[in-house]
């Protein structure tokens, strides 16, 4: 691969336990902008710009930083890290957080580096929408991408709002989709959204894939089947992080991104996912390699084909 451009991403670190139907893991590696880096990173030159505690592991960082991940961006502070621990329901569609301790990332208040400034492609992963503002203004000129959540539509709609008018394409699933526009129909629901402000609408639905819209139409995007689900966070992350990945790797600017492009980031979002929630935690992302990557993409490529229409 040639020299990967840089992608800034800001987010959550956290220390994970996860129990699904395959297992048990205890303060694993995780958070928003954990997955997503480890995802682009064969596509773009992450930049991650997050914050830890005082008890959060050297050995973690150093991972990281091992996999090509620019940590300049990431504060440490006085206090625990953020913790969070769920279990997922027996078919994996399904978190019931079990606890959450915010620690340091409740008092969070990105800054970009300088060296960071200068970058074309910027993704906010799930925070205070004003802080996603307050990155925004920061970076007036990147194409960005972003993620939010129900808690900060409920709550938060006023400055969400202010957010989704600056950001270039939203990354929301199918309820929170309806829950920001109002319509239950996903399809109608996704051109509400592209109203708010994004240029384009990535709508995920799971097992399901996922759904583009843009001002072109619509466009259907499969997942790449996966017949063990072991862990399934950080899945949507690392969609998030390989589909911006290609992005950043195209030089493309913040205005129409054509639909060609945005249905290989998806393709690709979805091939990356798969390695996440094949093993727990961020086993599968670091297993990767660049040759495991382009098999499943023609795998994905060939189960998706259609014939041309003749009878046979």
């Amino acid at each position: 691969m040639s020299r990967l451009n840089p992608l800034v991403v800001v987010g959550s670190v956290a220390l994970d336990t996860v129990e699904t139907t395959h297992g048990k893991h205890r303060d694993a590696l995780g958070g928003a902008a954990v997955y997503f880096s480890l995802a682009s990173r064969f596509f773009a030159r992450p930049r991650m710009i997050g914050v830890i505690g005082n008890d959060f592991p050297a050995t973690h960082v150093n991972l990281i930083r091992r996999h090509g991940v620019d940590l300049e961006g990431l504060q440490r502070a006085d206090g625990p890290s953020f913790r969070w621990a769920g279990r997922y329901s027996s078919d994996g569609n399904v978190a019931h957080t079990l606890d959450t301790q915010l620690g340091v990332f409740a008092r969070f208040q990105p800054k970009v580096p300088l060296s960071y400034q200068s970058g074309s492609v910027l993704f906010l992963a799930n925070i205070d929408p004003d802080l996603q503002v307050h990155v925004l203004k920061q970076m007036p000129h990147a194409l960005s991408g972003g993620d939010t959540m129900n808690f900060w539509i409920d709550q938060k709609r006023s400055a969400l709002g202010k957010m989704l008018r600056r950001l270039h394409i939203l990354f929301v699933n199918d309820q929170e989709a309806r829950s920001l526009t109002g319509e239950h129909n996903l399809i109608r629901a996704a051109r509400a959204l592209l109203k708010l402000g994004p240029k384009a609408a990535i709508v995920k639905k799971g097992e399901h894939g996922s759904m583009i819209c843009t001002r072109e139409g619509i466009l259907f995007c499969p997942p790449f089947p996966v017949d063990t689900v072991c862990d399934p966070t950080g899945a949507g992350d690392s969609f998030a992080g390989a589909f911006m990945g290609v992005l950043a790797q195209s030089n493309h600017s913040g205005r129409a991104i054509p639909m060609p492009l945005l249905a290989k980031a998806c393709a690709y979002g979805s091939v990356v996912a798969s390695f996440t929630v094949g093993e727990f935690g961020v086993k599968g992302l670091l297993a990767m390699r660049w040759c495991k990557i382009q098999k499943r993409l023609e795998m994905l490529r060939r189960l998706t084909q259609f014939g041309n229409g003749s009878r046979t």
